[in-house]
């Protein structure tokens, strides 16, 4: 059996991580998120759920409601676009060059290298951003 969770280079409407992000919302509803996965904001923290909704325009709270009636990946996106806001291809570029490279050589490095410490992958240097760790810790090439 595969991983429950998509790799966050994989995308919906162009953009990275939001699948992810759906699948954890509902194997959460159905008591399935594998256990350390996080869902939504942790306090004092920006995490890639809280980035996201901020991308989108919209609440966790919100988005988590609209999963959870049903629909597409794309119809959950549009719904998005249509509460939030729509960015343009440019803006989608930008946002996923920097989640894609989230963890090299940036304000958030030294956290990759403890959580590569964490999973016990830190003599695994080649993994240089969060995508990279993910994939690993998931069974995934990076």
């Amino acid at each position: 059996m595969s991983f429950p969770l998509r790799s966050p280079r994989d995308t919906v409407g162009g953009i990275v991580v939001f699948g992810r992000i759906l699948d954890k919302i509902r194997l959460h509803a159905q008591g399935k998120l594998p256990e350390g996965y996080h869902l939504g904001f942790i306090a004092g923290k920006r995490t890639f759920d809280d980035r996201v909704c901020r991308f989108l325009g919209v609440s966790f709270e919100a988005l988590t409601a609209r999963v959870l009636e049903g629909g597409t990946d794309e119809e959950v996106l549009e719904w998005c676009f249509q509460t939030g806001r729509k960015p343009d291809a440019e803006q989608i570029e930008i946002w996923n060059g920097f989640m894609m490279k989230r963890g090299w050589r940036d304000a958030a490095s030294a956290g990759l290298v403890e959580q590569r410490a964490q999973a016990g992958l830190g003599h695994r240097e080649e993994l240089v951003v969060f995508f990279d760790l993910m994939d690993a810790e998931e069974g995934r090439a990076a």
